[in-house]
């Protein structure tokens, strides 16, 4: 395989423009505002009583327990293997008709069995960037990472809000039924992962299993492991990704259900419009965001624009909490959370990428990556939804602070990655 290909660059980023309809639409925009007119303030699941977010929350929570135990696992594997990409064509694939079932969901009669695919749906979106993210630091070299993954971002964020304002205008200017909204985002999803699945090499190795694959996959699970014990840098990052994203990943699935919420909306046809709007400021000016801070991280390091980026995050919290009550300060809060979002999440997956050693377990290194952000999402969702229960939603903010904020210090603790890089040259 020919690294720095721009064929393959352009096969890897276009599985973000096909995936990120998930995010936008489903985890964000369109479903949670239907979740929450569908349901009651108080819901019954499985006898037991809860406020319609808090038990949202739990499941969104609960899919991400089942992905701390099975990524690794099956990550293994597909290093083992060499079959990374048959791997993120089985997530794509279980997220995208996951997506589509939400058709039939209904709060009323069956509550327990229409949070399944809403389960199953988080699974597949987050199963696959598992085996996604992997291929960065085989397709490109360490100079071009950031540049790549803010690319992918960035794709995303304009497919996601492309597909946002078309279900849109089908919505309000054809009525229809919202429900096909989500049949339209698998379909989406699907449709162009192709683009991704027909360029995106295998085996890049060229491995020859043979034996059994779990047995095998564990094995080489646990030498990841061992070699991990031993790259102090990587693990003084990792700790500092696992806190702050723990703020990062609870924003973006629960910052509707705030808006939804504690915004003083003249009328419900206000707070929808008004919600989608903010939505979408979030998305374009993310791509300026993911743009920039590669720019910034090639100018003054990585470590340095995340200490960066983690800081505006603590001061748009504590904004959150203390002024955002009307709807010109939720867009503010928006433009704000969308400038340092895509930054984030592009900058920290090339940072990793960067940070990690020589070697062809991609995907297991990735999947501590995908534990820790995940375990993150877990703890995070959790306390927001528990904290909601005992107080309200506007206190959940105070606990993000506090992840922003510790995740700043842990992070002074990390070397740059130029110097890493420089290190690695001299040798």
């Amino acid at each position: 395989m020919k690294i720095n290909s721009q064929k393959i660059i352009n096969a890897w980023v276009m599985y973000d423009w096909a995936n990120s309809v998930y995010a936008l639409i489903i985890t964000t925009a369109i479903f949670p505002i239907f979740y929450e007119k569908t349901t009651t303030e108080e819901v019954i699941f499985f006898g037991k009583s809860f406020v319609n977010t808090e038990l949202y929350s739990y499941v969104i929570s609960f899919s991400f327990m089942l992905l701390v135990v099975l990524s690794p696992i099956l990550s293994g594997m597909a290093d083992y293997s060499g079959n990374k990409k048959k791997y993120l064509q089985f997530f794509c694939y279980l997220g995208a008709f996951s997506c589509i079932s939400l058709y039939f969901f209904d709060a009323e009669h069956a509550l327990e069995l229409s949070m399944l695919p809403v389960l199953l749906a988080s699974i597949g979106f987050s199963g696959s960037l598992v085996f996604y993210n992997a291929y960065l630091p085989e397709i490109v070299t360490p100079d071009l990472q950031d540049n790549v993954s803010a690319k992918g971002f960035s794709l995303g964020y304009i497919g996601s809000s492309l597909l946002l304002i078309v279900c849109l205008v089908l919505l309000q200017g054809f009525d229809m039924p919202v429900k096909w909204v989500f049949v339209i985002t698998g379909a989406w999803w699907i449709g162009f992962a192709q683009f991704t699945f027909i360029a995106l090499p295998n085996n890049v190795y060229n491995k020859r299993p043979k034996g059994n694959r779990f047995l095998k996959g564990f094995k080489e699970l646990k030498k990841v492991f061992k070699e991990l014990k031993h790259q102090y840098n990587l693990k003084k990052y990792l700790s500092a990704f696992f806190v702050y994203s723990m703020g990062v990943q609870t924003i973006m699935l629960m910052a509707v259900f705030f808006g939804t919420k504690e915004i003083e909306w003249s009328s419900n046809e206000e707070m929808q419009t008004g919600l989608i709007v903010s939505i979408l400021v979030i998305q374009f000016i993310a791509i300026a965001g993911a743009q920039g801070m590669a720019f910034l991280s090639r100018k003054i390091g990585n470590i340095k624009t995340l200490l960066f980026v983690v800081f505006c995050w603590v001061i748009i919290c504590i904004s959150a909490y203390s002024l955002v009550y009307q709807p010109l300060h939720f867009y503010i809060i928006a433009a704000s959370i969308g400038l340092v979002m895509g930054g984030i999440q592009s900058l920290s997956r090339s940072t990793y990428s960067k940070l990690l050693p020589e070697t062809q377990d991609h995907a297991s290194y990735f999947s501590f990556y995908d534990i820790l952000e995940k375990t993150g999402v877990v703890i995070g969702t959790f306390f927001f939804g528990f904290i909601e229960g005992l107080f309200d939603i506007r206190s959940s903010v105070l606990i993000l602070i506090v992840f922003f904020v510790v995740g700043f210090f842990l992070l002074l603790r990390v070397k740059s990655t130029k110097k890493i890089l420089n290190e690695a040259m001299e040798k």
